[in-house]
């Protein structure tokens, strides 16, 4: 998995892992915070939550039309700069009025630009480490890495929002409302340390900044001939055609920030006993994580002293689990945004699993093409929805839930995790592979451009994720769930359709 990567994947994963880590724990209570701060509706906060979102992943097109121009690495720069500028005003405590309002508007626009800015182009450099044939057959593992990467900075996110909360209520006497700020400050401190890792080990991925790579020999690497017009043009259309499917995966999966978060709130228990409390402690997770980790160490590893080290930390973790177990509280209270880690430790827990099954199907020639994957990615995102349908059934709209008070019903978090890990191996079948997908398939001339294509999809899917808002009020909660359904099995089987056109341009 981690054998023969370029050093400079780990440098731009690791500066990327800061930045995502400030984004996530930003979002993970930016749509309560709308709501405790600023008094506003569901569908108000959603259409302002989507709406950012949108504009997140729409502004990377024309930072890739920018890095296009005037080079990958400068817009990475600006962009880090700029989004720190937009957290620092989220973290500024103004109050609830109208001038708190326009600021906060106006610090999400830079948040979005810097990112618009910042994203893409990162991921561009990444694939541009791949085009020195060297590295070649090895950039489907290199983002599936690097989407790992991503998700650890997530994966501590929710826990840090909460505990920071958590602790300036407790002993500062802060308002809930106000407590959020604090959660925003820690996205600031997180981006200082990605800009500091980005120019501590820049000299690992300089010679991608620019758009190309210098091989051994001292030439300059292209994995891709001189393109006709024509093979430009199908090369152009068949990446289209992708974006316009991953729009709906991505409308379905950001119902994490929206529609699941107010499922957390109004509809989850509120408290966790058990084995079942453990999920809710980040240390927990994180051990489970090394014992996949080691457990892949042991079998893979060619040395008894390798596998005598796999085989202790797997004892230890399990020790340390047991250890955790006996020290449970008799009932944990479970926070809505702390939901939120599931995702991205099922990620982190994952990836291993996944680049190893697909790696066994290619030493068989059997391995599936990014297009496949990503159209198994949506039936897989259908089947996540139906568990929260079936969790559901028996629950009222969210309008009679809040009206019933005390006599309110409340269902099992495992609804809820079980749909964040069948949502997240939909996730790993489609992002990874269709970021490198786009890295491998867009003409050279035009590579920032079409990874900013990519990102606008996943804009416009964000920017319907308002739909789940709109939903969310006299309907039964079942039927918010049937539409992401629908909306994921049509998007597969349009995807299928026109696969033999797409699997063509691999």
């Amino acid at each position: 998995m981690f054998e023969g990567q370029p050093k400079g994947l780990y440098a731009l994963a690791l500066a990327n892992t800061g930045e995502r880590f400030g984004y996530y724990t930003m979002l993970a209570v930016f749509v309560l915070f709308l709501g405790a701060n600023f008094h506003l509706s569901a569908a108000a906060a959603g259409a302002i939550y989507s709406g950012f979102l949108a504009l997140v992943y729409f502004l990377p097109l024309f930072g890739g039309a920018l890095a296009d121009k005037f080079g990958y690495g400068k817009m990475v720069t600006i962009g880090i700069f700029v989004m720190f500028f937009g957290y620092l005003l989220l973290a500024l405590p103004m109050g609830s009025g109208h001038f708190a309002l326009g600021a906060m508007l106006a610090a999400l626009v830079l948040i979005s630009a810097g990112t618009g800015l910042f994203k893409g182009n990162l991921q561009v450099m990444v694939g541009n480490l791949y085009d020195d044939p060297k590295f070649a057959d090895k950039r489907d593992a290199a983002f599936s890495i690097f989407y790992m990467a991503i998700n650890v900075g997530a994966l501590f996110a929710p826990t840090a929002a909460v505990k920071i909360m958590s602790f300036v209520q407790t002993h500062y006497n802060v308002s809930v409302a106000d407590s959020y700020h604090f959660a925003f400050g820690i996205a600031c401190l997180s981006l200082i340390i990605s800009i500091a890792i980005y120019y501590i080990f820049r000299s690992t991925f300089r010679q991608t900044e620019n758009g190309s790579v210098t091989t051994a020999d001292g030439k300059t690497a292209s994995a891709e001939k001189e393109l006709t017009p024509q093979e430009t043009k199908s090369r152009i259309v068949a990446l289209c055609l992708v974006f316009a499917v991953v729009i709906f995966f991505w409308m379905a999966f950001h119902q994490n920030g929206l529609t699941l978060t107010l499922f957390a709130d109004q509809f989850t228990a509120k408290t966790a006993t058990g084995v079942e409390s453990m999920a809710f402690d980040v240390v927990n997770l994180l051990l489970l994580i090394f014992i996949v980790y080691a457990a892949f160490a042991l079998f893979s590893s060619k040395t008894a002293k390798g596998k005598s080290i796999a085989g202790a930390i797997i004892l230890a973790c399990i020790g340390g689990l047991v250890y955790k177990y006996y020290q449970l509280p008799p009932v944990t209270n479970i926070d809505a945004p702390i939901f939120q880690q599931f995702n991205p430790c099922f990620v982190v827990g994952l990836t291993p699993v996944s680049i190893a099954i697909f790696g066994a199907l290619a030493k068989k020639g059997k391995e599936p093409s990014a297009p496949r994957k990503i159209a198994l990615g949506m039936l897989v995102a259908a089947c996540a929805y139906a568990i929260m349908t079936i969790g559901s059934l028996s629950l009222p709209s969210p309008d009679s839930q809040k009206a019933m008070g005390d006599a309110a019903s409340f269902v099992s978090p495992n609804w809820l995790i079980s749909t964040y890990l069948v949502l997240t191996f939909g996730e790993l079948l489609l992002s990874p592979m269709g970021i490198s997908f786009v890295s491998k398939v867009a003409p050279p001339k035009y590579k920032g451009l079409m990874m900013g294509g990519w990102f606008v999809a996943t804009a416009v899917g964000n920017l319907l994720v308002s739909v789940g808002g709109y939903l969310w009020g006299s309907l039964p909660v079942w039927t918010v769930w049937t539409v992401f359904i629908a909306l994921c099995l049509i998007s597969a089987i349009f995807m299928f359709s026109i696969m033999k056109r797409l699997e063509a341009v691999c």
